[in-house]
């Protein structure tokens, strides 16, 4: 599970680069700035949590005590990135501001992520 967990934080880190590069240089003239603002809040977080996937990595090769709740810790991270990233993404794209209550769903899919974290690296 750690293999897969390091590979989609690095996978993960890689989109949030580019992001934040195509929204640097791509979306600069293209984008108001709310929303120019609220795509790189998208980038930001996708590459806070894909840290958080390496760490989840970290923590399940610390020993089974600790692999069950690092996998969970991973599996809400990917979620949380897909809902909470993903959702800016959208809402910064195509301006249509609904879908911004899709994106506190990631927020708690992350908050349980780090609590899991917790969990595994308690364990461990």
């Amino acid at each position: 599970m750690e293999r897969i967990l390091l590979a989609l934080g690095a996978l993960s880190a890689a989109i949030s680069v580019a992001a934040g590069a195509f929204g640097a240089h791509a979306l600069r003239a293209r984008l108001a700035p709310d929303l120019l603002l609220i795509f790189e809040t998208g980038a930001r977080y996708q590459m806070y949590h894909a840290l958080a996937l390496v760490a989840a990595a970290w923590a399940a090769s610390r020993g089974p005590a600790a692999a069950g709740a690092a996998s969970w810790a991973g599996g809400l991270f990917v979620a949380g990135t897909v809902l909470f990233s993903g959702s800016l993404y959208a809402l910064a794209l195509t301006g249509v501001r609904a879908l911004g209550a899709v994106t506190p769903f990631g927020g708690v899919a992350f908050l349980a992520g780090w609590i899991a974290l917790a969990v595994a690296a308690l364990r461990a």
